[in-house]
């Protein structure tokens, strides 16, 4: 039996250090404002939020209640206007953007409603993207890739680009490009939003297969009461603000 090849990681991304050991994700009294033109815009009000590792959390709300925006500061795609995010026993608003990318690399995985696989690229290629990036070996990534790719029951897909494939299969590729670095938390932003009701059911069955497989903690943001009713923890946001 083959063994599917370990990634070569670079080095991790510089220490800050944590008061005490606890949750995976930490997130401590968050605003995030935004300046428009004429006027600001807070789209989070004083979130507290603790994820422990291996937990399967859903973030519920309608649009606009600040899902999106949350997820965004939890992986450190953006930053927060107030508050900490502890990361891992990091704390993200003291990283350098450097740190910050490489554990964004390779600590989280995401996924986005709209996908965001790049058209020039086939399956396969799209996969081992981050892998290239955490500068892993082209056949140690392919390897992975391909084994990834199986997995989400794309074996026969992967030299199709994303205008060649369903808007499920463009999400099963999604999928296992979050999962090509083996990260400890992977985000889903809507990731039923695109798709039929019966393809969604399909994807959400996908992703809780390997969040137990891997030990993956996951935390997605629906609108979908059926998605959210998957989770065994549920938060609701409203007005960018938890609802107890």
């Amino acid at each position: 039996m083959n063994e599917t090849p370990q990634l070569t990681k670079p080095p991790q991304p510089e220490p800050a250090s944590s008061p005490s050991a606890g949750p995976l994700v930490d997130a401590r009294q968050l605003h995030k404002r935004y300046e428009l033109a004429a006027r600001s815009l807070e789209v989070l009000r004083g979130v507290s939020l603790a994820v422990a590792r291996g937990d399967f959390l859903a973030l519920r709300g309608a649009s606009g209640a600040g899902k999106s925006t949350l997820l965004h500061l939890l992986g450190g795609l953006d930053t927060p206007t107030a508050g900490e995010i502890w990361f891992d026993g990091k704390n993200l608003t003291s990283l350098s953007a450097t740190a910050l990318a490489q554990l964004r690399n390779l600590k989280v995985g995401f996924i986005f409603q709209a996908y965001h696989l790049l058209p020039e690229l086939d399956a396969l290629e799209n996969v081992c993207l981050p892998a290239r990036i955490a500068r892993t070996s082209a056949g140690d990534a392919e390897a992975r890739g391909r084994d990834l790719l199986a997995r989400v029951g794309l074996k026969d897909r992967v030299e199709h680009r994303p205008s060649e494939l369903s808007g499920g299969e463009q999400q099963r590729v999604a999928i296992a490009r979050a999962l090509i670095n083996s990260p400890g938390l992977i985000l889903a932003d809507e990731p039923t939003g695109n798709l039929d009701s019966h393809t969604g059911d399909e994807i959400i069955d996908l992703l809780c297969s390997l969040r137990s497989e891997h030990q993956t903690t996951l935390i997605i943001a629906t609108h979908d009461a059926r998605v959210a009713a998957r989770a065994p923890k549920v938060v609701e946001l409203a007005d960018g603000q938890i609802q107890v």
